[in-house]
């Protein structure tokens, strides 16, 4: 298999904001959830910036999945003669 294309770092520079927001959204409501047994309710500061710091490894796992699901279909256009 040959990489074609963009590579799992540009994939991830590419999604970074969207994982980064995903990761905050969860983090604020994680601690809603935990605020039924008595924690405190996450800021929208301490969200963005913990979504900030748990998006880049969430993000970058997920451009290498993306670029492993390339490769395979690369593979198989190349098997085929597409």
């Amino acid at each position: 298999m040959t990489c074609q294309g963009w590579s799992a770092a540009r994939i991830a520079l590419a999604l970074y904001p969207f994982g980064a927001g995903a990761a905050a959204v969860n983090v604020f409501f994680a601690s809603l959830i935990f605020s039924w047994v008595g924690g405190p309710v996450a800021s929208a500061g301490w969200s963005l910036g913990l979504g900030c710091l748990i998006g880049v490894p969430a993000t970058w796992y997920f451009a290498r999945h993306i670029r492993l699901l390339m490769d395979i279909a690369d593979a198989g256009a190349e098997q085929t003669g597409a």
